[in-house]
């Protein structure tokens, strides 16, 4: 009986061991989950006000162009070239 008995602790020790590196192994894990959330969306952010500044200059200049592409058409009186 003595030697089930300490079998069993060896055994019960070892799985404690092993449960708290798992725990540790999920802690970590979660940070990294975290961190790549937080990068995602720092990401993300970037790319949207990107494309809002983008739009923003695309619409700018298509105003530019129809007051640029009116202001030729009235100088040459309507008639194409």
């Amino acid at each position: 009986m003595t030697q089930q008995g300490a079998a069993l602790q060896n055994y019960n020790n070892e799985l404690v061991k092993c449960i708290e590196e798992l725990c540790q192994k999920r802690e970590e894990l979660c940070r990294q989950i975290q961190q790549e959330e937080d990068e995602k969306q720092r990401l993300q952010s970037e790319i949207l006000e990107s494309s809002q500044t983008l739009l923003s200059v695309l619409k700018r200049e298509a105003g530019n162009l129809t007051k640029a592409t009116a202001s030729e058409h009235k100088s040459s009186g309507g008639r194409e070239s």
